[in-house]
This record gives structure tokens, sequence and C-alpha cells, in this order.
């Protein structure tokens, strides 16, 4: 007998296997309501809703669905099994650097809406890039320095484009490679393709940004580069730029946490903010550049004080995580919202390849039904817990 997954996969189950099968899920799901309900209702009197990663300034776009990996906590993942080697790698006995502040340090973005001029634009790796076109035009505003990055939001649409190595004016533009991502979307690039950022994932997602810093919440993985990274990629990434195929060097999309342990209560409030999100969302590795440099935005409202306190955190104090078991599907960027821990026969997270990840032949995993995911049990879900579990 065939039953749908949750992943719009067929589970094939034996004929006695599904009534067990069917039972039991019902219980956990109706468990996971109640659980759900008891801790929404907590959380309500307390004021501790958990917030969505903010939208773009100035529009009502969010920045991915909230099951977007770059929106998923991570906090209490394990270890990857070489996050030492690709410590060690990355020069560990540095800082943090946020490459960001004032004018001209950071990414500038730019919104615009429906109305705003679109153009054509020629690029160098065209077989990898969006053909657009692209909402281009004397007012775009372009990062400083050598890449030459263009973020641009468009607030009608909630559609992401960005550009690498973008020059032009008029009606003729050329760039390096130039990516078209929809808001609203889980979807990810080709596998193979690049994007604005070697990694082929988006930048503007991963920006430190002064609004989120003064809303008092970071709900999202930040971007950030290292000197030397191997010839592979880990989903969500899609593309790599490896210096030499070594396993002992972190591959593009590898993720970063800073350690739990880690005490924030000598930094502002402000840097407890970014200190925070490093712990829950931690840092993604997109580009090759700097060790330890992680990105924001351009925006004359960065206190230097402030950047000057994130200078002192140790880069020791972060560890590699494995996020493979939030993967539901190797071409999407949705994460697991509580199905069972892969099975023996699920494919193993590889730490190395010649050139990427997962294939596009790699099936989604599978689970009979959307179990929720395990949240902390308050006392009123504990004693709901208590009358389900009665015959």
């Amino acid at each position: 007998m065939d039953i749908s997954s949750s992943t719009g996969h067929a589970l094939v189950v034996a004929g006695p296997d599904v009534k067990r099968l069917t039972h039991k899920c019902m219980r956990t799901t109706l468990l996971g309501i109640a659980i759900l309900a008891s801790s929404s209702l907590v959380a309500t009197l307390a004021g501790t809703v958990p917030a969505a990663a903010a939208p773009v300034p100035s529009t009502s776009c969010q920045v991915f669905p909230a099951d977007n990996v770059w929106n998923t906590d991570i906090s209490t993942l394990p270890v990857h099994a070489r996050s030492a080697q690709w410590l060690a790698s990355m020069a560990s006995t540095t800082n943090l650097h946020p490459d960001f502040g004032g004018p001209p340090y950071g990414f500038p973005f730019n919104v615009v809406d429906r109305t705003h001029a679109t153009v054509s634009v020629t690029f160098q790796y065209a077989s990898e890039s969006d053909a657009g076109p692209y909402p281009l035009g004397t007012d775009t505003l372009i990062e400083n320095g050598s890449d030459r990055h263009a973020l641009i939001i468009n607030k009608d649409t909630c559609t992401l484009y960005e550009l690498f190595l973008l020059s032009g004016s008029g009606s003729t533009w050329s760039a390096g490679s130039g990516a078209i991502f929809p808001l609203g979307s889980n979807a990810l690039r080709p596998l193979g393709w690049t994007s604005a950022d070697a990694a082929g994932l988006p930048v503007f997602p991963g920006l430190v940004r002064w609004d989120e810093v003064q809303a008092g919440s970071i709900n999202h993985a930040i971007r950030f580069t290292a000197a030397q990274t191997d010839r592979s990629f880990l989903w969500p990434a899609r593309h790599q730029a490896g210096t030499a195929a070594n396993p002992s060097l972190p591959p593009m999309g590898a993720r970063f946490r800073l350690k739990s342990g880690y005490d924030l209560t000598r930094f502002s409030p402000q840097a407890q903010v970014i200190l925070r999100a490093f712990q829950h969302y931690g840092m993604i590795l997109a580009d090759n550049g700097s060790n330890w440099f992680f990105s924001g935005t351009e925006d004359a409202a960065w206190p230097d004080s402030l950047l000057s306190e994130l200078k002192t955190v140790p880069a020791a104090q972060f560890e590699a995580i494995d996020e493979s078991s939030l993967m539901v599907d190797p071409n999407s960027a949705a994460t697991s919202r509580g199905c069972a821990p892969a099975a023996a026969a699920d494919p193993v997270s590889p730490t190395h390849a010649a050139s990427h990840y997962w294939t596009t032949t790699l099936p989604p995993r599978s689970c009979a039904c959307a179990c929720p995911k395990k949240i902390a049990t308050s006392p009123a879900a504990a004693r709901l817990r208590r009358v389900i579990r009665k015959p």
C-alpha cells in the first residue's frame, strides 16, 4: 500500500503496519498540536512570541519563508566532524572582523518599485546567470571596491536581484554574474550554478542590518568569508570556488555557530543582538575572502564603538555544525519541521567531494507524516501530554 509522505513522495508500507503507523502519527500529531497551542499561549502571555526575519526596510517583503535555511535556528544541531580541522585552516587564533560600517564600507542595497526601468545585462558567466532583465539605472547603488556587487529589491513583486562585478550606464550594462531570487520561494539555484556570490547563494539575506540591531533581534544566518576553501560545497550552497581539493578546508555552505557558553554580558546591548544571532543562526561561508570577515549593510548609522566591540570576539569561540538533518530536498532551502531522524539507508552527509555535495538525483528524505518539531514543554503542555497518553 502506498501512502503519501510529507514531501509528496510515495512511501511503501506493509498493510498491517499502516494502521500502527497511522495511529502513532495521529497521536504524535495531536500531542504536537496540543503542546504547540499551549506553548503559543504561554509565549503570547509572556510576550515572547518568536519573531520572523525582519522584512526589507521600507517594504512588506519577508526575506524568504520562515522555514528557509537562512531563517532556521541551528543552536541545538551537532558539531560537524571536521569542525576542528576547518577552524585550524581559517586562522582560528584571530578575531572576527565586521566588514561593514559607514560609507564606503559594506553592502548598499536598493529598493525599487515596478515602475523602475529594466535593462538587459551582458554576463561573463552567462551560462550560470539569470537572463533578467534587471532594474538598473543611474540611481543604482553599487558596492565600493573590486567586487562591485549590486543588490536590488523590487518592493511590489518582492523579488531580489543581485549582480557581481557590475558596470555600465544607460542601456549598456555588463556583469560577471547575476541571480534573481523570488523572496517568497525556497527554491535554490540549479546545481553547480554560481550567483553574485561564489557559493551560489543570495547575499542580501546574510547581511547584518542596522534596523535589525535597533529592533533587538537578528533572526537569520550571517554571510562570511574564508581565505582558503575546499573544492566542494554543502547544502544549501550550489557552487564551489575552492583553492584546493582538501577536506581539511571548509567548503562553501559550511555553517559556523558561536559557542553557547561564550559570555555575552560584557558586551553592549547592540553587540549582544549580533552575538545572539551567531549563537542561534550562525554564519554561512559564502565566498572567498579574508578569514572571519562577516558582512553587513553600508550605513552611516553604524557606531564605531559597536564595530570595535565585535572585533574582540575570538574566532576560536566558533564551531562548525552539521545541518544536513534539516534538508528535506536537495534542491530546496526549506528545512525539516520535525520528521524523524534519518534512517540508516538515508544518504550520509559527505564532508568532501570532487566538485559538489548533493546530486540532483538524490531523493528527499521521507517521513510518513509531518510530526511537529519537539519544543520545550511548559507545565500546561506536560499536563496535556499526560491526558493524551491515557487510553
